[in-house]
């Protein structure tokens, strides 16, 4: 008997687990730190069929204590999260397809590729990063797990469209930290004025195994209707080590008017490719939208020069907007010099009056499998 076959053996004496869902199952997990490696292990474990990893950090050292994928030999190579995490997953679960991205959820993940998955799990840190898979998946129209770990403690959320909404549920402090980007309740900052670490592997696995148990009954749609299982949308999962106690209580709010909420659909099939140039683009969409005017929205604006406020002089950039920072510090002519110190001129929306109709759509920072938001409705963008 296969490994295969003992797994689906051993799923059926599950009575409302269905081996057939969890084998075509599509899951993204963003974040592969300690509490995505538990979470990996998990699916991996139970036989997921399809795992798309999403994280752009890379194992160090310090990881190596709470992250049953890596092994010090990662960490002496600095290798990328999601390629040693991927590497252990099939060996765990050969069947298991697993799609990787060394990048970040805000920039590098295409709605596209979100609305192919059945359930997307966040392992993430901040509240930021929260932000971002809530929005793609309120616009993908797909539900998504949330699980947060500080020390001895965890919590573990679901959210769903038309039912709950991470963005609704943000008040005021917790807006002031999202626009800073912040980690949340400052866990880091905490930790390492307290030269502590910031979890345990016992905390990482409690709040995995909730997490993995919420989406797969996400997956069992049809259990769920009939009210054979109940999902922990609406409410949050409390988990507290020290004194081993656990509590559930109500964390719901889904505002109609909330922005977050608009759901991109319905999209136009297309050819189109991150590839093509700007100038091919807009002609391909005037075809497939059947309207001589045609603009696109960029999520993240497109940068072609920093213009300094004291002189005047330019510099050109021609980089998208997440990547300007990351350049000014580097380069020679703009080192020392202050973000305030410095104006960017920006797109923001595309059209035939954009003056580098060369530049690829990659160039503009679209990811693959993205959906373009244009003034005649979404098309989807393929690899």
């Amino acid at each position: 008997m296969t490994s295969e076959q003992t797994r689906n053996d051993q799923l059926s004496l599950l009575s409302w687990m269905s081996a057939e869902k969890v084998a075509t199952a599509r899951i993204m997990v963003v974040g592969c730190g300690a509490l995505g490696n538990e979470v990996l292990k998990n699916l991996a474990l139970i036989g997921v069929g399809h795992l798309t990893l999403v994280d752009f950090d890379r194992v160090e050292p310090r990881n190596l204590s709470r992250s049953i994928l890596f092994t010090e030999q990662d960490a002496v190579l600095q290798r990328p999260k999601v390629e040693a995490a991927a590497e252990r997953i099939r060996d765990i679960s050969p069947k298991t397809e697993v799609e990787t991205i060394n990048g970040d959820i805000a920039y590098d993940v295409g709605l596209g590729l979100v609305r192919n998955m059945d359930v997307v799990i966040g392992c993430v840190d901040n509240r930021w990063a929260r932000y971002c898979i809530n929005r793609l998946c309120m616009r993908a129209n797909k539900p998504w797990v949330d699980g947060g770990i500080d020390g001895l403690e965890g919590t573990a959320r679901v959210f769903r469209p038309e039912e709950n909404c991470y963005a609704c549920n943000l008040g005021p402090e917790a807006l002031k930290d999202l626009a800073w980007r912040m980690p949340c309740a400052g866990i880091i900052r905490r930790n390492q004025e307290a030269g502590r670490a910031a979890t345990t592997p016992i905390t990482a696995s409690v709040i995995a195994a909730v997490q993995v148990q919420e989406a797969l009954k996400l997956i069992h749609r049809e259990q769920l209707e009939a009210g054979e299982l109940t999902s922990l949308c609406g409410k949050m999962f409390c988990y507290e080590g020290q004194h081993l106690t656990t509590k559930t209580v109500s964390f719901q709010a889904y505002d109609d008017d909330c922005p977050v909420h608009e759901r991109w659909e319905p999209v136009i099939a297309s050819d189109m490719t991150t590839m093509m140039t700007v100038g091919e683009s807009l002609k391909r969409l005037k075809m497939l939208l059947k309207s001589d005017e045609v603009s696109f929205t960029l999520e993240n604006a497109f940068v072609d020069f920093v213009e300094h406020k004291a002189t005047g002089r330019q510099t050109n950039v021609m980089l998208p907007a997440r990547a300007v920072a990351e350049y000014i510090e580097l380069h020679t002519a703009l080192r020392g010099c202050l973000t305030g110190d410095l104006l960017q001129h920006e797109y923001h929306e595309i059209d035939d009056t954009f003056p580098y109709q060369q530049l690829t759509l990659k160039e503009l920072g679209i990811p693959e499998s993205e959906i373009l938001y244009t003034n005649h409705g979404f098309v989807e963008v393929n690899n």
